[in-house]
């Protein structure tokens, strides 16, 4: 007989039991250099020839043929956009089918994380579909942040998703910009505590231990939202004051407080650096000064883009695709998404020398760490059946609901014309090219539901109000957020149909006109045929036009705006007796919208980002420097609609802001409190918005800052007394020294419901 073979004892990267720094040291000890180059890899376009068939189905002999070295992949991109798309179960399927390849047919059965884009929701087949980021920020409701991005990550793990590309906590300082739509507005503490409610709700406590959650992906780092000219990707021209105040400190704060474990590189250049190249933005001023411990991913192309990319231009800061990679790998990015177009050259450039392996070693040493974490070593898959009842569910659609309620922003009320008396009408006319069209704006999935502004307003008034419809213009021929040509609408044919909108008005008692944007006008500029931002705020194609025939006819109007940026509807605001600001709503759009018209919900939005008269207006953002509003020629320098405004349906009253305690040391606390009344006749929400302002300081401070928040819901007659903590954070900012300090003196303490100086009473604080 032949002796018995000792079995070989498990490695110890495979034991649950070991701490994870211990597995992690121990696998990459196992690991060949091309094994922890694979872990750099993504792979995303490439699916189709490496991974899945036509149809999208998982391709065992594909992958095989593929991955013949057995070395692995980091990550696998969108797996839900596979063959033109799959639903919650095909998805959790592929995923299923995908990662047991690598498990079991890798040498060291590495899992992949795969990630998706979560932007307002999973952006796939089946997934629920929230209100923009834009007009999230608008709620000012960080809890209600939390709980559906909490929904999100639940929908997208419960599919096999383990990482959002999501939360976009870029500061939107230019209004031209096509992205604004992604962000949480122009404020960098409302964008920071979004951002922070956004992470804790994808990550939860950050265990994974019950597979809800996923690892939430902060972008883009960083001052993307400030390009020059307004165009998607330009470079950013700012000091590293106005660096470090404005734009990082969402970044900041959403990884200390909110524990982010990602960040996305961002393509823009600052001080002619690209950020995938900025040694001191990714290592010295994010790993070493503020100890991030995560990892960073690129974003889609950007490595390539330090070379070049005929459809982008490029950065040319690199002579070919090796150097990129080495730039991107010496600034400490740890993965190459979406596809391997640099990073391969990695092992080539370890052999020749231009790399250490213990660089290599220290990028991939987190991504393990994450994977360990995340539970994949032991339980990689999901159950198909489970998603298939979770994604979409009912439950999530009201949420849904609830968000698009709580975005609803009432700039303008004359009279009272809203909400109407269903009693008072019998014929309403919705007209406009954004009344019956479904508008979820960029990063959007294909959700189970979606209601129009037409539907909504019929299914709300049933038969008991005539409803009646015309488009009155297009915006655009088409409006595909994904479609490269963009093709403007036909003059002459709009003219006939606004003569024939202008008609159905007239039979009207009441006008809804439903305008703004459509996703083409508003969108991420990917490529030179792919375009988003604009020179102009104005309202695109003959929409003013439509405007001036419906209000000739006399009829009271009442505009719906639906946008991804800021628009400077000077002539819709003289023209229109009410004005709501949408954004894009989500699924749930034309239900919400309905419930606000006819008062069934009462409207309490604030407007994250300042609206300007005109292009020229900007830049427009509230927390300018004394100095930068002097005034124009002809013009009047105040904004059409201001950062934090938003009316109601009721009457709020605002009290004496009172302080704890008026002088403090500079290492000290305080609280300012309000009371604040609904003196009208229904119940409401407000959102009690502090403001500072350093009366005098080493450096010029901008005029305000809002520094804290909070949304309250009071009934008729109901008075609350709200507090306000603050701290020695609200108050420091950076010194002529660049230091970060308190410096002792008066501060001015702001409290009301919008920016507006009218809208703000005022105490003063002393720092000693």
């Amino acid at each position: 007989m032949k002796p018995k073979r000792k079995s070989q004892p498990e490695p110890a990267y495979r034991n649950p039991k070991l701490s994870v720094e211990r597995r992690v040291k121990d696998l990459l000890s196992r690991m060949t250099l091309k094994e922890k180059v694979a872990q750099m890899l993504c792979i995303w376009q490439q699916k189709s020839n490496t991974l899945v068939d036509e149809m999208g189905r998982f391709d065992p002999e594909k992958a095989k043929s593929h991955f013949r070295d057995r070395a692995g992949l980091g990550q696998v991109g969108r797996p839900s956009d596979a063959g033109g798309g799959r639903n919650a179960r095909e998805m959790a399927e592929l995923t299923n089918d995908i990662q047991r390849f690598f498990v079991e047919s890798t040498r060291l059965g590495i899992p992949v994380v795969f990630h998706e884009e979560c932007l307002h929701g999973h952006a796939a087949i089946d997934g629920t579909s929230f209100p923009q980021p834009i007009g999230l920020g608008a709620t000012f409701d960080p809890e209600l942040v939390r709980r559906l991005f909490e929904v999100t990550a639940e929908e997208a793990r419960a599919r096999g998703t383990h990482q959002a590309l999501t939360p976009v906590v870029d500061v939107a300082r230019e209004p031209r910009w096509g992205r604004v739509e992604e962000t949480f507005g122009e404020d960098p503490y409302l964008v920071s505590r979004l951002g922070i409610a956004a992470v804790r709700g994808f990550q939860g406590d950050a265990t994974f231990l019950d597979k809800r959650h996923v690892i939430a992906t902060l972008k883009h780092f960083a001052a993307h939202g400030q390009p020059e000219s307004g165009t998607n990707c330009a470079p950013v021209n700012v000091s590293e004051r106005i660096l470090r105040e404005v734009f990082l400190y969402p970044f900041k704060e959403a990884l200390e407080k909110g524990g982010a474990i990602s960040v996305m590189a961002s393509y823009n250049e600052i001080d002619g650096v690209p950020s995938h190249a900025n040694k001191w933005l990714l290592c010295d001023v994010l790993r070493k000064e503020w100890k991030f411990k995560g990892y960073v991913v690129s974003d889609y192309f950007a490595i390539r883009e330090l070379h070049e990319r005929p459809e982008l231009f490029g950065n040319h800061l690199a002579e070919d695709r090796p150097q990129a990679a080495a730039l991107a790998v010496q600034a400490g990015v740890n993965i190459e998404l979406p596809d391997p177009d640099c990073y391969p050259y990695i092992v080539e450039l370890v052999r020749k020398g231009v790399l250490k392996e213990s660089l290599i070693d220290e990028l991939v040493a987190p991504m393990l760490a994450w994977k360990f974490r995340l539970g994949l070593f032991e339980d990689p898959y999901v159950d198909p059946a489970a998603a298939e009842r979770l994604v979409g569910c009912e439950a999530h659609r009201e949420l849904a609901l609830q968000a698009a309620r709580e975005t609803i922003t009432l700039l303008k009320n004359d009279d009272g014309l809203a909400p109407l008396d269903p009693r008072r009408i019998r014929t309403i006319a919705v007209i406009g090219p954004n009344a019956d069209r479904q508008m979820l704006g960029g990063y959007s999935g294909v959700p189970r539901h979606y209601t129009t502004l037409l539907q909504g307003i019929r299914d709300r008034v049933g038969s008991s109000i005539n409803v009646l419809y015309h488009e009155g213009c297009k915006i655009t021929i088409g409006g595909s957020w994904q479609q490269d040509e963009v093709t403007p609408s036909n003059p002459e044919q709009d003219r006939k149909s606004i003569a024939e909108a202008v008609k159905i008005a007239q039979r009207a008692d009441i006008v809804v006109l439903a305008i703004g944007d459509n996703e083409q006008t508003s969108r991420e500029a990917w490529a030179l045929n792919h375009l988003g931002d604009r020179a102009s705020l104005d309202l695109v194609g003959m929409q003013d036009e439509l405007v001036d025939a419906v209000a000739a006819t006399g009829k009271p109007m009442i505009a719906v705006l639906f946008n991804g940026r800021p628009i400077s509807v000077r002539n819709l605001a003289a023209r229109a007796a009410a004005i709501f600001e949408c954004w894009y709503l989500g699924q749930e759009t034309g239900r919400a919208m309905a419930e606000a018209l006819f008062g069934d919900i009462n409207p309490g939005g604030k407007l994250p980002i300042t609206i300007p008269r005109s292009v020229g207006h900007i830049p427009a953002y509230y927390n300018h420097k004394p100095a930068a509003r002097r005034g124009y020629l002809f013009d009047d320098v105040t904004p059409l609609y201001a950062f934090g405004f938003g009316l109601s349906y009721t009457q709020f009253q605002f009290g004496r802001p009172r302080l704890k305690r008026s002088v403090i040391g500079k290492d000290e606390s305080t609280a300012v409190r309000v009371d604040v009344t609904n003196t009208g006749p229904r119940a409401g929400d407000e959102v009690v918005q502090m403001y500072i302002r350093d009366k005098v300081s080493s450096v010029t401070r901008p005029v305000k800052e809002l520094k804290g928040f909070q949304r309250i819901t009071l009934a008729p007659g109901e008075t609350r007394t709200v507090s306000l903590e603050i701290t020695p954070e609200h108050l420091a900012f950076y010194d002529i020294d660049m230091k970060h300090v308190v410096e002792p003196g008066e501060f001015e303490i702001m409290v009301g419901n919008s920016s507006r100086d009218q809208d703000l009473q005022k105490t003063m604080l002393r720092v000693k």
